[in-house]
């Protein structure tokens, strides 16, 4: 929105670059040498083309203020979407009770999906379950092996001393070649690897490390699925340092372009002056208006931002093409020599090496979760990164797929996406936050470059929100403003929100060791019920010993009714109601038949007081009756 291309500087391709400003190399490089640049730095894809103009037709669109709020509201949206997704992924696969309760005989008979109906399927489905059943096996290994612990110990530690000087090794590298390449801007006749060596370490660090960091993986010998999540891990690491070593150099040239452009924009002032009375003295009238200078003609500032993103958009496209021609070359390549080699070679080439490539998923996801940080750090100072990001996915998705349907086999590895999801949600979150700390740093701290971009002629990029309050909004606003940004009520709303953080999540780890109790407690009355049921004894030891220490009540025989015609008169209409508990005969005591609630009590009213304990057994140990089998006590057997 706004002028058209042409009307003001940072619209306008300098005079002196617009002989190559149409070049491929120019345009695929974004910003080449000194004197040659192309139609893409001077486009909506970078900060410096918009105008800093407050308002824009006649609807009065607010240009600056619009930038401003849409680059902080993407972080916002994006944090909600991804805290929503990591809520709704925690409720998959949490009702599966006890895992490691016949996990043999589950997989054995409830894993197969009979409505297979293609071959190459049903081949697939079942590599995955003997794959799932070679999992558990290392699993039942790993709960029973018995290792050295403190060589076991030595070799992790040594494993991770080896990846951190890796980690700082490719950091190092990064940073030197930085400083290398801004050498390498003020020289011309520059070869193509000096233009691109920044591009190319990050890509080459990107091949060779992750393949170094699962050698030395093998050292640590960890169950599988966990050796996955520190690979993961590690590769995660390497991206995000490597990302964070590149923006803390590239800052460091941001640094010295803002000394430079001071000087600059002394000069061009200088020039509009000296322009004027040039004009005044050639034409000997002082009140004639020159005209205005031509836009390609005007000095210009470095504009860092635009550096910025122009670097950003260097790292996406070659992140494009080397994705790209990975998978041609690794993947299509190798399939084909594969293919048709293997009949007139000394081995067999798909058993052994090379074999078929497989689809590496967790490497996948990780390279999205990378590239989207890259999106998000790159897109507050090129918006067009934007798009492109979109048609690099679009085009993506459709040359992997076809990838993985003509080279690649699946993976030997089988990855319970239900347990995974919140892993990698996890990488994303954490990637969010790190990508909105460059972009607040730049907002809050930096002052923006004095000739191009929306915030051009403030001290900060912020100030446009005080602007907007001041000039827009009623007065009472800017005073509730005002009222909210001091110190005195931010500081005590933190603490607030970290109370209410902690409350929260105490409650929750309240809630989940209540939900484990209450499994154990389901699991064990399962058990006691399936004992009853088998006549078997109890699981409960507790029970035991209760059971053990009472009478055996079961072998002294029921007392006879005393019933009289009356009774048998009554209850000759009426229907026994039986209780329909399932335990009711369980209890220890050998029940006749159940008796409803309405009969009246068999014993006898007490007319005499209680005399002395006659000669018999003692509690516990009471005989047995002859003629009436032991019942279902825990009593000890009788003595003869």
């Amino acid at each position: 929105m706004g002028l058209p291309y042409g009307s003001i500087p940072r619209k306008t391709v300098p005079r002196a670059e617009q002989e190559h400003a149409m070049d491929y190399s120019v345009l695929m490089d974004f910003n080449v040498g000194l004197c040659v640049r192309g139609y893409c730095k001077y486009s909506v894809l970078f900060y410096g083309y918009y105008n800093n103009q407050r308002t824009i037709g006649f609807l009065k669109f607010r240009l600056p203020l619009s930038y401003l709020m849409v680059g902080v509201g993407t972080f916002g949206y994006s944090l909600m979407v991804v805290i929503r997704t990591m809520a709704k992924n925690a409720d998959v696969g949490g009702g599966d009770g006890e895992d490691g309760e016949f996990t043999f005989a589950w997989k054995m008979f409830t894993s197969w999906d009979y409505l297979i109906g293609n071959a190459e399927t049903a081949d697939n489905k079942y590599a995955s379950i003997t794959t799932s059943f070679k999992e558990s096996i290392v699993d039942e290994e790993e709960n029973q092996k018995d290792e050295n612990i403190h060589l076991r110990r030595f070799l992790r530690v040594l494993a991770n001393v080896l990846i951190i000087c890796s980690l700082g090794g490719s950091g190092y590298l990064i940073y030197f070649v930085v400083k290398r390449s801004q050498e390498f801007a003020n020289m011309d006749n520059l070869g193509w690897y000096e233009k691109n060596e920044v591009e190319i370490i990050m890509s080459l660090l990107g091949l060779v490390c992750p393949p170094l960091f699962e050698t030395i993986a093998e050292l640590e010998d960890y169950h599988p699925r966990i050796a996955l999540k520190w690979q993961l891990g590690r590769i995660f690491a390497l991206f995000l340092g490597n990302l964070y070593t590149f923006l803390f150099a590239l800052f460091d040239e941001v640094n010295a372009k803002l000394a430079e452009e001071e000087s600059i924009k002394n000069a061009s002032i200088w020039a509009m002056k000296e322009y004027y009375a040039n004009f005044t003295v050639n034409n000997n009238d002082t009140e004639a208006t020159p005209p205005p200078i031509d836009p390609a003609d005007v000095i210009r500032g470095p504009c860092w931002e635009t550096t910025v993103g122009i670097e950003f958009v260097k790292l996406t496209v070659s992140d494009i093409q080397v994705t790209y021609l990975t998978i041609l070359i690794g993947d299509f390549l190798r399939a084909v020599i594969v293919r048709f080699l293997n009949y007139c070679w000394c081995w067999d080439l798909e058993a052994g090496f090379p074999s078929y490539g497989e689809f590496d998923i967790s490497g996948n996801v990780l390279g999205l979760v990378f590239n989207q940080g890259m999106i998000w750090m790159g897109a507050f100072y090129a918006p067009g990164l934007v798009g492109i990001n979109v048609l690099r996915l679009l085009t993506s998705m459709y040359y992997q797929c076809w990838a993985v349907m003509s080279c690649n086999v699946p993976h030997e590895r089988v990855f319970k996406a239900s347990k995974s999801n919140n892993f990698y949600m996890g990488l994303l979150l954490l990637i969010l936050f790190l990508s909105l700390l460059p972009v607040v740093y730049t907002i809050m701290t930096l002052p923006p470059s004095f000739d191009c971009g929306p915030f051009s002629g403030k001290q900060k990029m912020f100030d446009v929100i005080m602007e907007t309050i001041d000039m827009d909004l009623p007065a009472f606003m800017g005073t509730l403003f005002s009222y909210a940004a001091n110190p005195g009520l931010i500081i005590p709303a933190v603490l607030l929100m970290v109370l209410a953080i902690y409350y929260l999540n105490s409650v929750s780890e309240a809630y989940k060791n209540s939900n484990m109790e209450l499994k154990k407690k389901m699991q064990m009355q399962r058990d006691e019920e399936k004992n009853r049921r088998n006549n078997t004894d109890s699981t409960n030891q507790v029970m035991k010993d209760l059971e053990d220490l009472l009478p055996n009540r079961s072998l002294i025989p029921p007392p006879a009714p005393e019933t009289s015609a009356d009774n048998k008169s009554d209850t000759a209409g009426k229907s026994p109601k039986v209780s329909g508990k399932p335990g009711a005969a369980a209890n220890g005591v050998n029940l006749q038949k159940d008796v409803s609630l309405a009969t009246p009590n068999p014993r006898a009213a007490v007319t005499r007081p209680p005399g002395p304990r006659g000669p018999g057994p003692l509690p516990g140990n009471s005989l047995q009756v002859p003629g009436q089998g032991r019942g279902r006590g825990r009593g000890q057997p009788p003595r003869r």
